[in-house]
């Protein structure tokens, strides 16, 4: 069974660029892994070019073995692991279908990822439409932690967030007004060259949640 995990890294302003730099090499081959991004961050508040949170930094990895990185935990301030399970997986990312969902129907904590690689041409309308849905997103009852992701500074992006429950999860994406709204209009739009949605099962979360946005006050 493939092992999928989230690391997130929090490291002070003074070594942005050493984080940098570990990006620039990020694409070598790392043992045991069938597929991995290294990704920037942003504040998960507007999901647009202004959102980017150099302070923190990510990866997704989907590998045979544990994932370790000590470069990057060696600049670290804080860190946390996710450690998940495929539930739910559509389309692509970078042209593959990454993770091998189980379609298990699991209890407690979950967790989602969106990415899309925007249209240029699109790009304006679609973080037009964003922050009716950021507002949603901040209210919805049940979120435990969100942040924004990036392969690239514009148009190669997506969000990560962590819900108490399915039923928590579905209600956002189904009930609230502006989110159903832009799913409707996805379609027609065309905003996206390439997008993925994913849902795991949260087995363990380990070291420091705040890096994850953790909202303590829903925890």
């Amino acid at each position: 069974m493939d092992l999928v995990s989230l690391h997130v890294w929090r490291i002070p302003r003074r070594a942005v660029g050493s984080a940098m730099l570990r990006m620039a090499f990020a694409r070598r081959a790392l043992p045991g892994v069938r597929f991995g991004k290294f990704l920037g961050t942003g504040t998960g508040r507007t999901f647009g070019p202004g959102d980017s949170d150099l302070t923190r930094w990510a990866a997704i990895t989907v590998s045979d073995r544990p994932v370790r990185y000590p470069s990057w935990d060696a600049i670290a301030v804080a860190q946390a692991r996710v450690d998940l399970e495929p539930l739910v997986s559509r389309g692509r990312w970078s042209g593959r279908e990454p993770f091998q969902p189980t379609g298990r129907k699991a209890d407690g904590p979950l967790l989602a990822i969106t990415r899309a690689r925007l249209r240029p041409t699109r790009a304006l309308r679609f973080w037009t439409a964003v922050p009716p849905i950021t507002r949603e997103l901040a209210a919805a009852p049940g979120l435990l932690a969100r942040f924004g992701i990036g392969e690239a500074p514009i148009g190669w992006q997506g969000t990560v967030s962590v819900w108490r429950s399915a039923t928590d999860l579905t209600a956002f994406a189904y009930r609230q007004p502006q989110h159903r709204a832009a799913i409707a209009r996805t379609p027609t739009d065309r905003w996206y060259a390439e997008e993925l949605f994913a849902r795991f099962a949260v087995l363990d979360i380990s070291g420091d949640r705040s890096v994850l946005g953790w909202e303590h006050t829903k925890a």
